[in-house]
């Protein structure tokens, strides 16, 4: 989870005080390492309300399954492959990030950065390789397009599938609200799903086996499965904090604004799939366009995140502070609790052999004669 993440670099590296009069500018308030950390942040709870959600169905399937009822389990083995691959390659990133906002110090070895990355990295293969986690949930994927098509009353977290069928909703005009992203991102995996299936259909027209038209559709496929569940998780994100009625206004604001950014950082990073249409040669319109978003959008999409990283700043630290990873568990110099980054790595350089002498004896022994002999 990315939740292993921040921390390691422990925002409150960035409070160190210069010798001079004033203050060195802290690091978390350039807006380029906000942008570089706050979405790994606003990843974490999203991927916690998703984790919250998914464990109470799997809860409520294990009685059904007790009942001899299945009708659910295909629904909870797509969205557990789905989520599974897009967590561990989101997770595999942002520890990647984190260490780069570090600079050379995350390079270190007392930073622990390697430790996390290797684990995080490890999690992309074990318990099912991601890229055949993706196709598994595209293969029920398919099924449930072809059943919307016929009219058959689909499980909740595909039923957004009868909608794009029906072509209602229909696309409306971009909104900055979080109804209109939940609705763009339904809208993008609907319509990758409905291109998977066409292409597999045209292949097949052609006398291509199914195996063969799955094979060369593949791309497309893994795609459409990590759509849908970018759209799972938003959806799921929105709707866990709209539902929370026993927090505080201020708590409920701050999750807001974190549901949000991950939602609008998300659709930035992938806003090619947004702008898609249907048909490379034809004129955009509504009709065929992929989701509601338009191109003269994106500039408010951009301005409506830099906000988001705005408003997060001052409540970044607690945040992550509300975490409570222990020292020993971080192991990192860049990660303490008490901030005292720079005093944490000069003890970690002076544990090193090199630095247990002032000047080290191969000096004696080999530079300095070769040194004199130069002169």
């Amino acid at each position: 989870m990315v939740t292993l993440i921040l921390w390691c670099i422990y925002i409150k590296q960035n409070s160190f005080l210069s010798h001079f009069r004033e203050p060195e500018p802290q690091i978390l308030d350039y807006r380029t390492q906000q942008y570089k950390l706050f979405p790994s942040l606003a990843t974490s709870f999203a991927f916690r309300f998703t984790a919250n959600w998914l464990w109470n169905l799997y809860n409520e399937i294990i009685v059904e399954l007790e009942k001899g009822t299945l009708r659910r389990l295909p629904e909870l083995h797509a969205l557990c492959c789905c989520l599974k691959a897009v967590c561990t390659y989101e997770a595999a990133k942002g520890v990647e990030t984190c260490r780069l906002a570090c600079g050379g110090h995350g390079y270190m070895t007392c930073s622990n950065f390697s430790t996390l990355y290797g684990a995080a990295t490890a999690r992309c293969t074990y318990e099912g390789e991601n890229t055949v986690m993706l196709l598994q949930t595209a293969r029920y994927l398919l099924k449930a397009w072809q059943q919307a098509k016929e009219g058959v009353a689909l499980p909740p977290t595909v039923a957004y599938l009868s909608l794009a069928v029906t072509g209602s909703p229909g696309l409306k005009s971009w909104q900055n609200t979080t109804e209109s992203i939940v609705t763009a991102f339904q809208q993008v995996a609907a319509s990758k799903i409905k291109s998977c299936a066409d292409s597999m259909a045209k292949r097949m027209e052609m006398g291509i086996s199914p195996t063969d038209a799955w094979n060369m559709t593949s791309i497309e496929l893994a795609q459409c499965a990590e759509a849908h569940a970018r759209a799972f998780i938003v959806e799921k994100s929105v709707s866990t904090i709209e539902g929370m009625h026993n927090v505080s206004a201020a708590m409920k604001s701050i999750l807001t604004q974190l549901c949000e950014l991950y939602a609008v950082y998300t659709l930035l990073n992938n806003k090619g799939d947004f702008l898609m249409v249907r048909g490379i040669f034809q004129k955009a319109t509504k009709s065929n366009c992929f989701s509601s978003v338009t191109s003269s959008n994106i500039a408010s999409i951009q301005q409506w995140m830099e906000m988001l990283l705005l408003e997060l700043r001052p409540n970044a630290v607690g945040i992550v502070d509300g975490f409570d990873f222990h020292d020993t568990a971080l192991s990192s110099t860049l990660g303490a609790w008490d901030g005292q980054v720079y005093e944490r790595l000069f003890e970690a350089a002076s544990q090193s052999p090199l630095n247990k002498e002032s000047v080290n004896q191969s000096f004696h022994k080999y530079l300095k004669p070769f040194l004199k002999s130069s002169m």
